[in-house]
C-alpha cells in the first residue's frame, strides 16, 4: 500500500479514491472508496473536515478469542489447554458531517452511540 497522506487531522488518502479514517469503536482504520472504479464506491461530500459518506460503512471480521495477550496465554493455547475460537465482529455506522453514528448491530462498546470522528493516528 502507498503511505497515508493527511487531507486533515481526521481523513487520510493512501492512493487514488481511497479515503480512511479512523474508527474508535474498532480501534483500527477503516477505509471507504470513491470515485470512478469496481468494487463498493461510497458517496463522498467532498469535505476533508466534516466528511459525509454514503450509504453505511459496514465491516465484518473474525476475531479469535481469547487474543493473545501474553506469553502465558500463548503458551496455553499451543499446549491446547485454551482453545480458541472464530467471533463474528461487526462495525457498521453512518458518518455524517464528521461524525460517526454507530448502528446497534456493532459488536463494540461503540453500538448505538454516535461520536465525532477522531484525529488520524498512524500506526
Amino acid at each position: 500500500m502507498s503511505e497515508f497522506k493527511s487531507l486533515s487531522p481526521i481523513l487520510v488518502t493512501a492512493e487514488e479514491g481511497s479515503l480512511w479514517f479512523e474508527c474508535p469503536g474498532c480501534g483500527a482504520p477503516h477505509r471507504v472508496m470513491h470515485g470512478p472504479g469496481s468494487g463498493p464506491r461510497w458517496k463522498w461530500n467532498g469535505s476533508a473536515e466534516k466528511p459525509t459518506f454514503t450509504p453505511s460503512i459496514l465491516v465484518q471480521w473474525d476475531q479469535w478469542e481469547p487474543p493473545v495477550t501474553t506469553e502465558e496465554i500463548r503458551e496455553k493455547i499451543a499446549s491446547g489447554e485454551i482453545v480458541q475460537t472464530p467471533v463474528k465482529k461487526v462495525c457498521h455506522s453512518f458518518v455524517t458531517d464528521g461524525r460517526i453514528q454507530f448502528l446497534s448491530d456493532c459488536t463494540h462498546a461503540l453500538a448505538g452511540k454516535t461520536v465525532d470522528l477522531p484525529d488520524w493516528e498512524a500506526a
